[in-house]
């Protein structure tokens, strides 16, 4: 048995990442009573704090205890009865995860699919849309699996014009890249703290529109024996306990219906976590996530290695980089991690083995991470026995953060 004492890393991967030392900080202060009057505040608070990271004025957004993954659970099991359509857009790993999580819901799931590396037109979409008539879109804005950023900005006025509900998983996305849920008219959207937000894994924060909470109030007057199930599938109760959201809305609402324990460190976390994106301000933030990713971007290519996917719908803070021929990409992976404490990320599907993915996010979307692991790649490429250009990367970083009026630090860490 060994006491808790994690060796040092540089999270470098498609996340989790390292966190926020702020955010260290507020997971260790002490606990409060769930009714406490101080806690109730932190909650308010929180939920101020977060229509701010979403662009909303949604009265509904709350935190799910639970990774991001419960985020998701949460909102399509509470928003799907079964037999209600879903449309699922796929264009990674994590489209497959919406599809499955809708099928266990009881859902009759459709799901359209384009190539990996590739993401789907507004056509594309409402042509599905027409075809499939669903309750729900349901679709990730940033799959970290390809590295593909969706674009989301028409498709509420598409879901709008078909009565459609419009929901998003921006777990990978929120807080590096541009996500305006009232601008962009999404119905739902649930995040996580571990990627651009700079924190752990363990709460998803959610915003649902009063469209979509409507729904929810359906459901719930089922639950609360108001009114019988009827014929109409929707008027079934909720399938969860836990994730049922219309009841983390009630415990979240001014009623404080109990509901669960509240993960009190976890909501320190969150609730710093958006602070911290809120003093840097969201747009700043995105510019320094985009500087960043364009430095490990330009970084690789001038290691002479390729890129995968369409470099044009990439996200801002991850990259998939092609894994040379003559190297096995394991191996590398474990010396940038055994010989400089870096960890970067492999992929899934029919991408293991053939990329590496490389995160600049959060904390680490910074100058000094971003040439540290140029640095590392190169000299465990050389190592492995693939030829790579003498400081190539770290120079092409640093000639692009020293041309950028962007800062390339999050507040209160040196650029």
């Amino acid at each position: 048995m060994h006491p808790v004492n994690p060796p040092a890393r540089l999270l470098m991967g498609p996340g989790p990442i390292t966190a926020d030392p702020r955010v260290l900080r507020a997971l260790s202060t002490p606990l409060v009573g769930q009714y406490d009057p101080w806690m109730t505040s932190a909650m308010n608070d929180t939920q101020e704090l977060y229509r701010g990271v979403f662009g909303t004025a949604n009265e509904a957004t709350v935190l799910v205890d639970g990774t991001s993954r419960a985020g998701i659970e949460a909102v399509l099991v509470s928003l799907l009865a079964p037999g209600d359509r879903v449309l699922v857009p796929v264009f990674g790993r994590f489209g497959h995860l919406l599809a499955e999580i809708a099928g266990r819901a009881g859902a009759e799931v459709h799901t359209i699919e384009t190539a990996w590396g590739q993401v789907f037109t507004p056509t594309a979409i409402e042509d599905a849309i027409v075809r499939v008539r669903p309750k729900v879109l349901a679709i990730v804005q940033g799959d970290t699996s390809t590295t593909m950023n969706q674009p989301l900005d028409e498709l509420g006025a598409i879901c709008e014009r078909h009565g459609v509900l419009f929901y998003t998983d921006a777990t990978a996305t929120v807080g590096g890249n541009p996500l305006e849920v009232d601008a962009w008219g999404i119905d739902a959207v649930s995040a996580g703290l571990q990627k651009c937000l700079g924190g752990p894994s363990g709460s998803a924060p959610v915003t649902v529109s009063p469209r979509a909470t409507a729904v929810l109030d359906e459901r719930r007057s089922v639950e609360a024996g108001i009114r019988e199930p009827g014929d109409d599938v929707a008027d079934e109760p909720i399938r969860s306990n836990y994730l049922d959201l219309a009841m983390i809305l009630d415990y979240w609402g001014p009623r404080r219906l109990n509901h669960h324990t509240e993960a009190a460190s976890m909501l320190y976390a969150a609730n710093e976590c958006a602070r911290i994106l809120l003093d840097e301000g969201v747009e700043q933030a995105i510019a320094r996530h985009e500087l960043a990713g364009r430095a490990m971007l330009q970084g690789v290519q001038a290691l002479g290695l390729g890129v995968f996917g369409d470099v044009a719908h990439k996200m801002h803070n991850v990259v998939a980089v092609e894994i040379p021929s003559d190297v096995v990409g394991d191996q590398v992976r474990a010396s940038m991690l055994d010989d400089h404490g870096i960890e970067i990320g492999t992929s899934f599907g029919p991408l293991h083995g053939k990329v590496w993915r490389i995160g600049t996010m959060g904390y680490n979307a910074r100058k000094d991470t971003v040439v540290t692991t140029l640095a590392a790649l190169e000299h465990a490429l050389r190592r492995a026995g693939h030829a790579v250009p003498h400081g190539g990367g770290v120079d092409a970083a640093l000639d692009l953060y020293r041309d950028s009026t962007v800062s390339g630090a999050p507040v209160g860490v040196p650029a």
